[in-house]
């Protein structure tokens, strides 16, 4: 189990270290939210899609490089193990998303689970949020893409196939590491890797859209990973695939690098060269247009590497994976559908 630790809180005045003693375990704590409203609207020009829908704040999955962290400390929490174990839970969600399809003036945009923070964490299991969302999306035929690092996601093939039925769905496992220590490592609470891949092939199966996302390529660690991660993909029926660099905004780059040198040692300095090579020598880039991601000859490199090996297999690379698609298939139930 992790022990508490927390970058400071940029957004807080004061700051918890623990001097003498070593902190304690950090513990699930769960926290309920009736949320004022459930989509969020993008407008950024790196991402193709326009509503997102996250049923979750913080994730469980503990990702190192995740880069939702700095947005746990609006809450007044941390950006490390707080954003790991302090989940708050959008219980409305789903009620919230049948009103907001109500509204005259919802067109049937494409929705993407999620935009921020992964809506198939295990608590997902037992909480079905999600699933609970995917349903009224089925109701009211509104196209969805979904992201995920948790095989939980082919546990909802049946509301998945709905989906595909009456308008549009496409789910993307992201899958950044074939070597599973090192998935363990950077992502601890998320799926293993095989298991993500025999998700996206029970989905293929049944007949739903998939993708991989190798994401973040980490430059001197998963690079070279790419070729097998897709000739793997397309294995299991995968169609579209994205690949992303690693973005270390704020508190991210102090929760990356601290678990990168504590369980990867022997890789941490190739890293943070890696970063600072695609980078323009810092150790992030948050313009538009730049920071998904990078520059300088060896991400050309890693670039053709990626495009290469999909032409190669026949899979289509998009931007993100989460373009929108033109899908006119909304309709608000009548009133007698309503009642079943």
């Amino acid at each position: 189990m992790r022990r508490t630790n927390n970058p400071k809180n940029r957004f807080e005045r004061t700051e918890l270290v623990w001097d003498e003693e070593p902190a304690p375990h950090a513990a699930l704590e769960l926290h309920e939210e009736h949320a004022k409203s459930i989509l969020s609207e993008n407008d950024s020009p790196d991402i193709g899609f326009r509503y997102s829908l996250n049923p979750y704040r913080g994730c469980y999955h503990g990702c190192a490089y995740c880069y939702a962290r700095p947005s746990h400390q609006y809450w007044g929490f941390g950006a490390g193990t707080d954003f790991e174990r302090k989940i708050i839970l959008k219980v409305n969600a789903p009620e919230l998303l049948r009103e907001r399809f109500e509204r005259r003036d919802w067109r049937g945009d494409l929705i993407v689970f999620s935009g921020n923070t992964d809506c198939y964490q295990p608590l997902e299991a037992a909480h079905r949020i999600t699933r609970r969302c995917l349903e009224v999306c089925a109701e009211y035929k509104n196209p969805v893409s979904i992201i995920t690092k948790n095989a939980l996601v082919a546990r909802d093939v049946d509301v998945l196939m709905q989906l595909n039925e009456r308008a549009s769905v496409r789910v993307y496992l992201s899958i950044p590491f074939s070597d599973p220590a090192h998935a363990r490592a950077l992502e601890p609470g998320a799926s293993a890797p095989h298991k993500r891949f025999a998700a996206l092939q029970v989905l293929a199966e049944h007949g739903i859209e998939t993708g991989i996302s190798i994401s973040p390529v980490i430059v001197g660690l998963n690079d070279g990973q790419l070729p097998g991660l897709l000739k793997r993909a397309s294995e299991v029926g995968v169609k579209h695939a994205f690949a992303t660099a690693l973005r270390l905004p704020g508190e991210v780059a102090t929760v990356f690098e601290g678990r990168v040198r504590e369980l990867l040692p022997g890789y941490a300095d190739k890293i943070i060269s890696g970063v600072h090579q695609i980078r323009g020598g810092k150790i992030n880039n948050s313009q538009f247009g730049e920071r998904m991601t990078g520059i300088g000859p060896r991400w050309q490199v890693i670039s053709d590497l990626f495009e290469m090996h999909c032409k190669r297999l026949g899979i289509e690379t998009t931007r993100t994976g989460m373009d929108a698609r033109e899908v006119d298939t909304f309709e608000r139930p009548t009133q007698q559908l309503k009642l079943f």
